[in-house]
């Protein structure tokens, strides 16, 4: 009697895992990993896109913002999470291939950590300072920072980041001296720029476009290959005299390595869908971006050369990170 009672528990534990494991994916909320501060470029291109995922998904997608060490701390929690699906990690540049160059002991690896997705969308930076500034255009602040070698402190969303990285290149190829000052994330930064407590940044356009309008900063130069479409009056650093300064930032979603192909198929196509969604096209596009997506191969292509991108401009500006 205990032996068929025993036999029959067993079969009901079976069928019960294989009701679980046979069950629709997503059958949960989803949970996607910002690893920068609340209000920054990376947190309002993920609540731009999180209602249509959500309708396209079936199930609540939640927001986790996880700041700190360049996006590694989110990126980790993401890396760690169970491989099915359920997180994602909203990654800038920083995240998917400069932190893999500038830290002395690479903290993870992308493309052997995390499974690719697609991008959301893409954007340039602009060089912003406080309108305090006795400087109206770039080859004016240039002198203005010759003459005060470190005095002038320009913020970023942490060390080693694009914005970082952008500093860097102005510095050695305008031979100034800038202190930098490291945020965890851009939106701590603009504020103190807005503020006055630092003088400037390099930012990208979701997130500063608005105080560019206003006139509570001051963009002095386009930190792209060409001008801004959004904002076309604002010359780039080439056509300022600065011809190695040039950089553009993306914003896309990856998940947990070795997640089941299915699921990361579903993933792609709901993202796909979001972002070709007029009314996410239209938000993405307000705040200065241009909505991108790719094949998951062509995606991880992408990373694979921006690492190589990024691998020289780090070596050239002679960055390494102890963590």
């Amino acid at each position: 009697m205990n032996r068929l009672l025993m036999l029959s528990c067993a079969a009901s534990v079976l069928l019960i895992q294989a009701s679980a494991h046979g069950q629709a994916w997503p059958s949960k909320p989803i949970r996607i990993v910002v690893p920068f501060s609340a209000g920054g470029p990376a947190d309002i291109t993920t609540r731009n896109i999180a209602p249509r995922l959500t309708e396209l998904l079936g199930q609540t997608i939640i927001v986790d913002n996880r700041a700190g060490a360049n996006g590694i701390i989110g990126a980790e929690n993401v890396i760690r999470a169970p491989a099915d699906g359920y997180t994602l990690l909203m990654a800038t540049a920083s995240v998917a291939a400069i932190n893999m160059v500038t830290y002395a002991t690479p903290p993870y690896d992308t493309l052997r950590d995390l499974q690719p997705l697609s991008p959301v969308m893409s954007t340039t930076s602009l060089i912003v300072i406080h309108p305090s500034m006795p400087a109206k255009n770039l080859k004016e602040f240039v002198a203005l920072a010759k003459a005060r070698p470190n005095q002038i402190a320009f913020g970023s969303a942490g060390n080693g980041g694009t914005l970082h990285l952008g500093l860097e290149m102005l510095m050695k190829d305008a031979n100034i001296k800038i202190t930098h000052v490291p945020y965890k994330g851009a939106a701590p930064s603009v504020s103190d720029v807005i503020a006055g407590q630092i003088n400037g940044m390099f930012v990208d356009l979701p997130v500063i476009s608005p105080y560019v309008k206003n006139g509570r900063v001051r963009a002095i130069a386009a930190a792209s290959a060409q001008r801004s479409q959004y904002f076309p009056d604002i010359p780039t650093a080439k056509e300022s005299g600065f011809v190695n300064v040039e950089m553009s930032n993306y914003y896309a979603l990856l998940t947990t390595a070795k997640t089941p192909r299915d699921v990361v198929a579903k993933l792609h196509d709901a993202i796909v869908k979001t972002v070709n969604t007029p009314g996410v096209r239209e938000k993405l596009i307000a705040i200065g971006a241009d909505p991108q997506t790719m094949s998951i191969e062509e995606f991880a292509s992408f990373i694979r050369e921006d690492i190589r991108k990024w691998d020289k401009v780090v070596k050239a500006a002679g960055i390494r990170i102890e963590r």
